[in-house]
């Protein structure tokens, strides 16, 4: 069965992306495989900031379906992604499809949300060596706990990038 798994990069501190969203900080290790990683997915979930911050960096990912989850988007508004308003729905629908992993990319305020409704497999953490301060967080405030168990880890030394790979209890 394909999965959800919410990966990103987070700082020290918890946050996703600096004040203004930058993302200078992630430092790249190259003992990390990232193709790998990349080649893992087929199909990207994406809240509006997140896609609206994608599509003006230039866009999505070759190969990869995106789907955007906006309740003020309008499909016609994203001609390059599928636009839902209903994520339970949505990956019902993918799980029924033959493909790859689901990459849950962003943001925080999705995550939550999907966390919520018991959609997320697996929370993939690499976190950066770096303390920002303030930014956009990994995730707003939850409603209730949420407990996760440790699936693996990995350090990577050149640059002191810790990944941590955890499913929800």
């Amino acid at each position: 069965m394909r999965r959800v798994r919410f990966s990103v990069a987070m700082s020290v501190d918890g946050f996703l992306a600096g004040p203004n969203g930058e993302h200078d900080w992630i430092v790249m290790d190259s003992d990390i495989d990232f193709n790998a990683l990349m080649n893992s997915f087929d199909t990207v979930l994406l809240g509006r900031k997140t896609y609206e911050a994608t599509r003006s960096q230039g866009g999505g990912i070759p190969g990869v379906r995106s789907y955007v989850f906006s309740r003020t988007l309008r499909q016609e508004d994203c001609p390059d992604a599928h636009v839902s308003t209903d994520p339970a729905a949505t990956v019902e629908e993918l799980r029924k499809t033959d493909g790859k992993d689901i990459w849950l990319f962003g943001g925080g305020e999705l995550f939550r949300t999907f966390l919520g409704l018991g959609l997320v497999d697996s929370v993939e953490l690499t976190v950066i060596p770096v303390l920002l301060g303030s930014g956009i967080p990994l995730i707003p405030e939850l409603a209730q706990n949420a407990k996760l168990k440790l699936r693996s880890h990995r350090v990577y030394p050149k640059t002191g990038t810790v990944t941590l790979e955890y499913a929800p209890a």
